[in-house]
């Protein structure tokens, strides 16, 4: 998955352009809403859209260049959002906190005094005087495919020579399907749009052309929630990839409406191209693969290229991606065209180890992708005769289903000696890497447990039920009589059976890797900061597997949930409880808090801790006596490397290491 986080300014003056642009409103815009994450309660919290200082006359006319009025006083903004919205902008502008705004309010004409609000509550003001303006914002709050399209809300941003027309929801401004790259000739490297300047950034592009059959080829679009503030950018990399074969930017999963609205950073999600459109590789000398990667740095260039013209710093951009994004993630730490386009880095859920995850983090050469995948894949789509010309000229002309659905599609990043220049990450010291960069690797606890083979039957042996993974009979011999991977006993035997075997899973899939991965970036200091976590709150995606079952350890709790891939998601973008997705106990939604203050930390400061100044002008107090209580998370440098993610949350000791000496992976692992 990747996806972009930034904090920008939108410049709109007055003027008489039917969508407010920088003609119109005559004012940067700064949405601002106490977003607490509770769903059930957003419409009944005002949302307004903050000014620079006019008049009283014409900060009305500037409110109607958007279709709205100033704020009312006789809503839950100013009964009991306003002191902490009003604190939370004096801290980020250095305004003084007895600073006034105008409201709407009653205005005595023969005193010429207009009503006026400070967090010391509302006051009369000469008309004349100049003060920021608070204009309401009425667009209402929608699920992520359900935007209201009403010219209403709609904004217009200029960039260089591209005018861009995106929308408002309660929560942010909206900028979805912008193409970031020109569409590119299948296997050629993707570069910068140079198309229409004036694109409608209304609804979503479309998804990449993947398995199944949908999407489209043309598919390089990007999607912006901001806002609309200065000086924090976060890309995040956050379109839902599968083995990077399947997922798309607007996936209402990731929705940056809430992340973007509450942790005030701006998201971006993008789309990349997938399976053996992005990843085929031939040994022809021209077809070198790593199309997908690219494609993710053409992004990252036209975040560059335009993001000041929002209002934002290119120079604070953070990567992040769960599952093949996290892959993504660990690809770009290690690739030269992409160093100096961002400057933090969230890896969550990075495969690697045995098995399936095995290529996500040690790279074939481009000769055995061909022999592992490639030189089936030609055969399969009827293009295996002729010369290496004719055999690219064949492919060309193949159908896009037939080649995404093709049973050896590839799907792996390959060192092609411009993109990937080494079979692994540099955390030894020892090749290319981002060394500027601020750096996050975590896990699921329970994230082996959808990568462990078929759920047992009543006659499986547990060293059958682990070969499934599959590895060998060998290691599944070490690990059972090592004694390190207990057997629960609950009654239920298959159950049981599985807990081992996805035990073992997340170590050799995940766990182990990515500890030894921290570890020996630390003890190189490959990175600027280095950091680690173990999410142990899970809720599952709607599309969870049918079969995954609770990992060990086997705690009691009042509802079945599971710690398992992907389990962190809603969390992360604060998306839980929309839809049909219910809050399932009292913790839900204080963890969701939590997760998404974190998260926003990291991109405003390279620091997962929350600031205490932030925390307490934006009112948010669970997560901050939460925090008090339980204390920082400390870095990969300190006697507790790894961050439990979990209420309460707290510091470990790197987690299984001899489990992880047995299935191959220890801390030492990159010190070959």
């Amino acid at each position: 998955m990747l996806s972009v986080t930034a904090l920008l300014f939108f410049w709109v003056s007055l003027g008489q352009a039917a969508i407010p642009s920088s003609t119109t409103v005559g004012s940067d815009l700064w949405l601002l809403f106490q977003n607490d994450l509770d769903w059930h309660t957003t419409a009944e919290h005002e949302s307004s859209i903050l000014l620079s200082a006019h008049t009283h006359a014409e900060a009305l006319v500037a409110c109607a260049k958007l279709n709205e009025g100033l704020t009312p006083t006789n809503g839950t903004f100013f009964q009991s959002d306003i002191k902490n919205t009003l604190a939370y902008v004096a801290l980020e502008t250095g305004a003084s906190p007895t600073q006034k705004y105008w409201i709407n309010g009653p205005t005595l004409t023969h005193n010429q005094l207009c009503a006026s609000v400070s967090t010391s509550g509302l006051s009369s003001t000469a008309c004349t005087e100049e003060l920021p303006v608070l204009c309401a914002n009425s667009a209402p709050n929608k699920l992520s495919n359900q935007t209201d399209l009403s010219p209403a809300w709609q904004v217009q941003v200029t960039s260089e020579n591209l005018s861009i027309t995106g929308t408002r929801d309660h929560l942010s401004f909206r900028f979805l399907g912008i193409p970031y790259a020109d569409e590119p000739a299948r296997w050629t490297y993707s570069s910068l749009y140079t198309g229409s300047p004036t694109i409608s950034a209304l609804t979503f592009g479309s998804p990449c052309a993947q398995p199944g059959s949908t999407g489209m080829e043309n598919c390089l679009f990007l999607n912006i929630f901001t806002p609309v503030s200065a000086w924090k950018i976060e890309v995040s990399n956050q379109t839902k990839t599968s083995g990077f074969t399947n997922g798309e930017g607007s996936d209402s999963n990731f929705d940056g409406g809430n992340l973007a609205s509450r942790g005030d950073v701006v998201v971006v999600t993008i789309n990349y191209r997938l399976g053996a459109l992005g990843f085929l590789a031939l040994d022809d000398g021209v077809t070198n693969g790593n199309y997908g990667i690219a494609d993710q740095i053409t992004a990252l260039k036209w975040v560059q290229a335009h993001l000041a013209s929002f209002g934002g710093d290119p120079s604070r951009v953070t990567i992040f991606g769960q599952s093949a994004g996290a892959g993504s993630v660990r690809a770009l730490l290690g690739s030269p065209p992409a160093f100096g386009l961002f400057a933090g880095a969230i890896a969550q859920s990075n495969l690697g180890g045995f098995a399936y995850a095995s290529t996500y983090s040690e790279y074939f050469t481009i000769e055995q992708e061909v022999e592992i995948a490639a030189g089936a894949f030609v055969g399969e789509v009827g293009c295996a005769k002729g010369t290496s010309s004719e055999v690219l000229a064949c492919l060309r002309e193949v159908p896009w289903q037939t080649l995404q659905n093709a049973p050896d599609a590839p799907r792996y990043v390959v060192v092609d000696g411009t993109f990937i220049k080494r079979d692994r990450l540099s955390v030894d010291g020892k090749g290319p890497v981002a060394s500027n960069a601020h750096v996050i690797f975590g896990w699921m606890a329970g994230d082996g447990l959808d990568f462990a083979g078929s759920y047992p039957q009543s006659t499986t042996t547990q060293a059958a039920s682990i070969e499934g993974i599959p590895i060998s009979a060998n290691l599944t011999t070490a690990i059972l009589e090592s004694g390190l991977f207990p057997r629960p006993f609950t009654g239920n035997e298959t159950l049981d059976t599985f807990n081992v075997t996805a035990r073992v899973a997340t170590d050799g899939e995940f766990r182990c890797i990515d500890q030894a991965t921290a570890h020996s970036a630390n003890l190189h200091s490959v990175f600027a900061s280095m950091w680690s976590y173990q999410f142990e709150r899970a809720y599952n995606l709607a599309f969870a597997s049918h079969r995954r079952r609770r990992p060990i350890p086997l705690e009691i709790h009042p509802f079945p949930y599971f710690q398992c891939h992907s389990g962190e998601l809603y969390f992360v973008f604060g998306t839980l409880g929309e839809e049909s997705l219910p809050f399932r106990d009292e913790l839900d939604l204080p963890f969701e808090q939590l997760t998404v203050d974190t998260w926003s930390a990291f991109a405003r400061a390279y620091n997962p801790n929350p600031s205490q100044a932030f925390l307490e002008a934006r009112g948010y107090t669970g997560t901050a006596a939460a925090l008090k209580e339980w204390g920082p998370w400390e870095d990969v440098k300190s006697q507790v490397p790894v961050r439990i993610l979990a209420w309460p949350s707290r510091g470990s000791g790197w987690i299984d290491t001899p489990q992880c000496e047995v299935v191959g992976f220890p801390l030492d692992f990159f010190e070959d």
